[in-house]
Formats: structure tokens, sequence, C-alpha cells
């Protein structure tokens, strides 16, 4: 009984502790975001910005293209062995773009993000916590969401977009190259298929709706994942041993929160507002 009760408590006191943490998560992003379109220094705010949307894009530009022309090439080669049963291959192509935009390039996208900038975004704040430069900051009245938080929450949002861009259209050239191969579809006619298929206007002319959806959902992904790198770097303790566990917090708490939010976003554009 002890024994249960003991585990009882550690479980209790453990989701306690999660949804404090999510609750300042929340708060941090919106701070963030209202601090972010309301500098009180915008010439500075905007150079910090763009130093930390180059740097995140550096970092997750390699990785982005070899991950998204694989899993366009993946896709491509398995949905086709399936289609050929049935000699559907015509419909490659718009089963590899729209499984792109709608899921695989932001997922992919987020899941590298993850991974790269963000758990580098938790060890340089965590480390700037334990080795006390935050509350020198404080101490010399610079505010620390401002100078360090809001850019970063917003370059990995404007980053995950434009790299899920980049990871669709890797994607489908990668499929392309392999419907070509395995299945004599012409590249060609791939990519025309991939863009008949994303061609429907539905908002601002242009953009159908698994093409803005997709975007949507990347947009959220990336302020999701900066925040909870910031949050847990800011409230790390414990000299190096509570950097890195706040690395691992901000990982794995991204990549859950990924899975989540991204079904509710499939749901409300692919269920209520069909």
């Amino acid at each position: 009984m002890r024994a249960f009760f003991s585990a009882l408590g550690s479980f209790c006191s453990g989701l306690g502790s999660g949804c404090e943490h999510a609750g300042h998560t929340a708060l941090l992003l919106a701070d963030s975001i209202v601090r972010g379109f309301v500098p009180r220094q915008p010439l500075r705010a905007l150079r910090r910005f763009i130093d930390q949307l180059y740097s995140q894009l550096v970092k997750s530009l390699l990785v982005v293209i070899i991950v998204g022309a694989f899993m366009g090439m993946i896709l491509a080669l398995q949905t086709g062995e399936e289609l050929r049963n049935y000699g559907a291959e015509e419909q490659l192509a718009a089963i590899v773009a729209a499984s792109m935009a709608r899921e695989m390039g932001p997922f992919i996208t987020a899941i590298i993000l993850a991974a790269t900038v963000g758990a580098a975004i938790a060890a340089e704040l965590g480390t700037m916590r334990v080795s006390e430069e935050i509350d020198a900051l404080e101490l010399m009245n610079i505010d620390p969401v401002t100078f360090l938080v809001s850019p970063r929450i917003l370059a990995l949002g404007v980053s995950a977009v434009l790299l899920t861009v980049l990871v669709n259209v890797i994607g489908v050239l990668g499929g392309g190259v392999v419907a070509q191969a395995q299945f004599g579809i012409p590249l060609a006619d791939f990519l025309e298929g991939a863009r008949a298929s994303l061609s429907e206007p539905v908002i601002f002319g242009s953009l159908s709706k698994d093409l803005y959806s997709g975007l949507v959902k990347s947009l959220v992904f990336g302020l999701m994942i900066g925040a909870l790198a910031c949050a847990s770097g800011l409230r790390a303790h414990g000299g190096a041993l509570g950097v890195g566990r706040a690395v691992r917090q901000s990982v794995v708490a991204s990549v859950v929160i990924t899975l989540i939010v991204g079904y509710l976003i499939t749901w409300v554009f692919w269920v209520l507002l069909r």
C-alpha cells in the first residue's frame, strides 16, 4: 500500500508540474507574439529576428532536403506498388502531392526543427539560465522575453513555413523520379498531375485547401516548438544535468504536441470545415 500511494503521489506531482509547464509555455508564447509585433525598438527587434531566421534555416536546410527527397521517394514507391495492382498508376502524382502538402511536409519539418533548432534553443537558454546570464539581463533592466525569446519563437514559425514549402517541392520531385524509374511515368506528366491536383483556387486566388491547411499546420507547429524550447530552457536548473533534462523535455514535448495538434487541425479543416 505504501508503494502504491507513493507512486500515486509521484504521478499527481508530475501531472501538476506538467500542467504548470503547459500554462507557462502558453503564456510565454502569447507574450512573445505580442512583444514581437509591437516592439519598443523595431529596428533592433527586426535585426534579432533576421539573425535567428538565418541561423535556423541554415541549421536545418541540408537535413530537410535529404529527408524530404527520400520521404517523397518512399511514398511514391509504396503507393505506386499498390496502385499498380489496380491499374491506377495515373493517380500517383495526385496522391503524393496531396500527402506531402497536407501531412507529410508539415510533420517532417516539425520533427526536424524540434530535433535541431528546438534542442539548440533549449540548450542555449538553459545554459544561460544555469550560468545566471538571464538573471544578469534582468538586473540590467533588459527583458529576456523581448531580447531572447520573442525573436526565436517568431523566426521558428516563419522558418517552419518556408521549410515546409521546400519539403513539399523536394518530396514531389523525389516522387517524380521514382515514378519515372519504377512505373514508367514521365517526370513532366507526374509534375503536371501534381500541379493539377493542387490547383483548386480556394484562398488568395491561388492556394488550394491542401496547401493552405498544411502551411497553417507548419506555422502552428513552428510557434509551438519555439515556445516549448524557450520555456524548457528558461526553467532549467541544476547545472549541466538540468540543461540536458531541458533539451530532452523540449524535444519529447514538441513531438507529442505536434502529433496531437496536427490531428486537431486536420479535424478542423477536413471535418468541421469540409
